[in-house]
């Protein structure tokens, strides 16, 4: 019998259709885009060296993409002097099961090469496919058993986009039989079929260049649409028409726009830095068709201020890195914005996060530790620490440990470039 099964998962009036099986991590912050783990029982505390290492992978390219998993298989990206290949490992051991080439490499003449090169995006696996999005915007669909290319679209020769300063780094969306990506300009964002690559779905009247967030698809009432932001702010897309409905331009910035906004229920958060500081929406939909957003508060200064490691909402607190004081980890009240706590860990300017069984995973990016704490309004407790073994010797230049930490099916996996590293973090892992 195939255990896979298509899960409809609803909070309020917030829906995403995902394919899970297990306590799978099967795209970009996990099944809902939120940077939870599908619910599963973990170790509470680890031992003073870590958790246990199950394997280690070497030779997987330079880049920043953070991985998918989905059942026995474990899915990236990583290029080379060359190409930017596709991976896919075996979770259980890191034996590589298949590697697909699926563009050329970047270069210093696509984009700013000066935080290290290589893609950014995370592989998005939905039932039999994989779709990646490469550093120069290249589009690939893959079979998930051998890789086979079946599709690949360019965003830039062939949908008139640009590549960001720093690279395409948004992770692809599946709704149904779209694939939302966001080449930027006159076609901003825009739907490809998923079996044939064929646009069938555009954004009308936005022309803006692309930034790095990776969109989330929002209900509220009957109506339901994309959420993204590009540097002039947050802004919804109608899924039917692609109309834009509102837009706020609170965590807009003229730098860079990087973290995925949260939604719960009818509330909207976004955060961003270079001073954008974050924001609370609260959206509602008065007619079919229609959102109004209206804006509880607009912070900066000493709050929350996330770089590019994400944040979290559990039980209506916010957790994540914020630039402030030379960066440091930080608890946000999500309806006053009200700063609960922060606690600064070593010589880390920021950090990247997840949530899974009532803890926090804090991967710090300068020191390649990562801390697991209680998600709890009681301020910074650690239950254990573990450092990685090794770290890259690919020059990094002025980038640092900027993949996400992923957990799934009872294992935790960090990235650093050309290293995976999978520890047992499962229950059933205590005392071996």
């Amino acid at each position: 019998m195939n255990l896979r099964k298509s899960i409809v998962f609803a909070f309020a009036n917030f829906i995403i259709l995902v394919d899970v099986a297990r306590a799978d991590w099967p795209q970009w912050r996990g099944p809902n885009r939120d940077g939870h783990a599908a619910p599963e029982s973990l170790l509470k505390s680890w031992p003073d060296q870590g958790p246990e290492l199950n394997w280690r992978a070497t030779e997987l390219g330079r880049g920043y993409s953070a991985v998918a998993i989905v059942g026995d298989r474990l899915y990236t990206m990583g290029s080379d002097e060359s190409a930017c290949y596709a991976y896919c490992l075996e979770l259980e051991t890191g034996k590589q099961v298949w590697k697909t080439e699926v563009s050329r490499a970047s270069s210093g003449d696509d984009y700013n090469h000066g935080w290290g090169g290589g893609p950014r995006s995370t592989p998005t696996v939905d039932l039999d496919q994989v779709f990646v999005l490469t550093d120069i915007g290249v589009v690939v669909s893959l079979g998930k058993s051998d890789g086979k290319v079946q599709w690949e679209v360019d965003l830039v020769k062939t949908h008139g986009g640009k590549n960001p300063h720093w690279g395409y780094s948004e992770s692809p969306l599946v709704d149904g039989d779209r694939v939302i990506v966001t080449p930027g300009e006159s076609n901003f964002m825009i739907g490809l079929n998923r079996a044939t690559g064929e646009k069938i779905w555009e954004s009308e009247g936005v022309d803006s260049p692309a930034q790095y967030v990776s969109a989330i698809k929002a209900t509220v009432g009957k109506t339901s649409f994309y959420v993204t932001a590009n540097k002039n702010g947050l802004l919804g897309l109608d899924a039917m028409t692609g109309r834009e409905l509102f837009s706020d331009a609170n965590t807009g910035n003229g730098v860079a726009v990087i973290p995925t906004p949260i939604v719960s229920g009818s509330d909207l958060y976004h955060t961003s830095a270079y001073k954008a500081g974050n924001t609370r929406l609260v959206m509602n939909s008065p007619a079919q068709g229609t959102v109004e957003v209206e804006s509880v508060y607009h912070l900066t200064g000493k709050t929350m201020e996330n770089h590019h490691g994400g944040v979290v909402l559990v039980d209506g607190v916010i957790y994540g890195s914020s630039k402030v004081d030379g960066g440091v980890w930080m608890a946000q009240d999500l309806e006053t914005g009200k700063v609960i706590w922060q606690h600064k860990v070593g010589r880390n300017g920021s950090g990247s996060i997840a949530y899974a069984d009532g803890k926090l995973y804090c991967y710090n990016d300068e020191d390649g530790t990562l801390d697991l704490i209680d998600a709890s309004r009681e301020g910074w407790k650690s239950t254990g620490k573990l450092t990685l073994p090794q770290q890259t010797e690919l020059p990094r230049d002025k980038g640092a440990i900027w993949a996400h930490p992923v957990i799934a099916n009872g294992t935790l996996v960090i990235r650093d470039q050309d290293l995976i590293y999978a520890y047992a973090i499962g229950d059933s892992a205590r005392g071996n």
